[in-house]
């Protein structure tokens, strides 16, 4: 091979190296911010025009926009208010009550359908109340509703653990308990089975306290009740001991989990567990990664080590964002979870320590948890990461998983990834799970173009039409993308549901996207429900 030769195929491998570089850069770098993509959210009619007062309250922005996680929910507002105490929070109240404006109260407004804010309405920012009280001797906590989870266990650890939470760290208490969130422990259930009590103030401004023995009606609307009957100021919460736990992982044939899950809850001694379907075009929905972590028995006087992020964030970014971008590499990032991934896992506490522990792994209680998923956020353009989350009868998960694979496969779903956990009998008014059932949550990819938007309309449409045929529900906290006939046969109590808000909030002072767009169809006659294709036994 001639110098000329060898000079152009090095700079064609230069090139081809820059080339790359370029194109893995953006897949890999930190978020500069929060993302604002587009609104898809419906138009709603503008509020009452603000007039000037002289007890304003504590404005962090007066007009502009807001927006959600999704980056699709830009809706413009009268203000955002910073609120640090009850007081603030009455003030703002008071104001928005004497100009015709609604009230929403948002923390990391990770919900996708604007339930956090709604148009040309007052936005609450509880970010500011996050105070945390520690009881040990009575194993509570006493937290501000703007408090994270994430603070939480840093306020707890090394002793004790959060018993309920979300699956990650990020969202905010007071957003946890209006979701009714659940997480991995399936022996806890969600957060409601964890919340001792919460301070509330209503639309007059009286503060209330509501548990299960005191105003225990009210109680069940607000956890799962989307911010619509007051502003959660405080919330009182079990915990528990901060366990070392021996991580445990299995790959399975997805028919088989029902069995597997089975033998996972007749064990007391696993505390958390969670299951990764597989998102390779190969084994769509086939394969299971099955994670467990059980109680180390030997030993718990162990020393805990200090909570640390998650390592690897661009890594970890760089390898989502690539598998968004074809199915080859989907293939590589199942192939890693199934190889690699438990290859760098951190275990907290050192095996020089665990002795007699062999090659297991020990972690406390708050290490799988204490994830604030960085690694999730990025500045790719024209696209946005979109979450969803079905609750399926346990006897029809098999059916549901191969329906859904149906869909997917049909309508090309970009999917990201998917999870199944378990959740028990929820009590609350608006009920996800009115029995036990598997929930099993997706995030997809999607281009923010009204295209993208359309398809992703049409894929939600049609994951709820599945959800109802095997008897199940729908989570509420995301895109408006379901019609009103669509709630109300997922949820027959909403009708209900929505006149309590109004009994509780006569004025309908706390207001939310999601409550303007759907309430209105209930307030004389539910809209009628077309029956399912195949008739299945309900959740309840």
């Amino acid at each position: 091979m001639t110098r000329k030769h060898l000079l152009v195929g090095a700079s064609l491998l230069a090139l081809a190296a820059a080339g790359a570089t370029a194109y893995v850069a953006p897949l890999a770098a930190d978020p500069k911010g929060p993302k604002d993509c587009a609104s898809v959210l419906p138009e709603l009619p503008n509020a009452h025009s603000r007039a000037a007062d002289a007890r304003e309250p504590n404005w962090a922005q007066r007009g502009g926009n807001v927006n959600d996680a999704s980056c699709l929910s830009r809706t413009s507002v009268a203000g955002v208010v910073r609120v640090r105490t009850d007081a603030d929070v009455e003030t703002a109240l008071r104001y928005a009550s004497a100009h015709g404006l609604t009230v929403s109260a948002a923390g990391v407004k990770h919900s996708m359908g604007g339930q956090a804010f709604k148009r040309g309405g007052v936005v609450l920012d509880m970010r500011g109340m996050d105070a945390i009280r520690l009881d040990p001797e009575a194993r509570t906590v006493e937290v501000g509703a703007g408090a994270t989870w994430h603070q939480i266990q840093m306020a707890l650890h090394p002793r004790f653990a959060v018993k309920a939470m979300q699956s990650t760290d990020i969202f905010s208490v007071g957003g946890s308990i209006s979701v009714n969130a659940h997480g991995m422990d399936h022996q806890a259930g969600a957060v409601m089975g964890s919340l001792r009590s919460l301070r509330l103030m209503l639309a007059d401004g009286k503060v209330v306290t509501a548990s299960r023995t005191e105003n225990a009606d009210l109680f069940r609307h607000v956890v799962g009740g989307y911010g619509l009957f007051g502003v959660i100021l405080s919330a009182t919460l079990d915990v528990v001991p901060n366990d070392v736990y021996r991580s445990g992982r299995e790959i399975i044939d997805y028919r088989a989990f029902p069995a597997t899950f089975e033998r996972i809850a007749a064990d007391p001694s696993i505390g958390l567990s969670y299951v990764h379907l597989s998102t390779s075009p190969d084994s769509l929905l086939r394969e299971a990664l099955v994670y467990t972590y059980s109680k180390h028995v030997e030993d718990q006087s162990l020393d805990r080590a200090a909570l640390g992020e998650v390592a690897s964030t661009k890594i970890r970014r760089l390898t989502v964002n690539l598998a968004k971008r074809n199915d080859t590499f989907k293939r590589v990032k199942w192939w890693s979870e199934k190889h690699l991934e438990h290859r760098f896992e951190s275990c907290t506490i050192t095996r020089s320590q665990a002795q007699g522990s062999g090659e297991a792994c020990l972690v406390a209680r708050n290490d799988p948890m204490h994830d604030s998923v960085a690694y999730l956020f990025n500045d790719l353009p024209a696209e946005t990461d979109i979450l969803h989350e079905y609750f399926v009868p346990r006897a029809r998960i098999i059916p549901f998983i191969d329906g859904m694979r149906e869909i997917f496969q049909r309508e090309s779903a970009n999917l990201v990834n998917a999870s199944i956990r378990a959740v028990g009998r929820e009590d609350n008014a608006l009920s996800y799970a009115p029995a036990p059932a598997f929930s099993v949550v997706l995030y997809l990819n999607q281009p923010t173009t009204p295209k993208g938007t359309d398809a992703m309309r049409q894929l939600t449409s049609d994951l709820i039409d599945l959800t109802a045929r095997q008897g199940g529900r729908f989570f509420l906290p995301y895109q408006l993308h379901y019609s009103p006939e669509q709630l109300a046969r997922s949820y027959p109590e909403i009708g209900g549901f929505f006149a309590a808000k109004r009994q509780w909030d006569p004025q309908e002072l706390f207001s939310n996207t999601w409550y303007a767009r759907y309430a209105p169809a209930f307030e004389k006659q539910p809209p009628a429900i077309r029956p399912s294709n195949t008739a299945t036994a309900p959740l309840a």
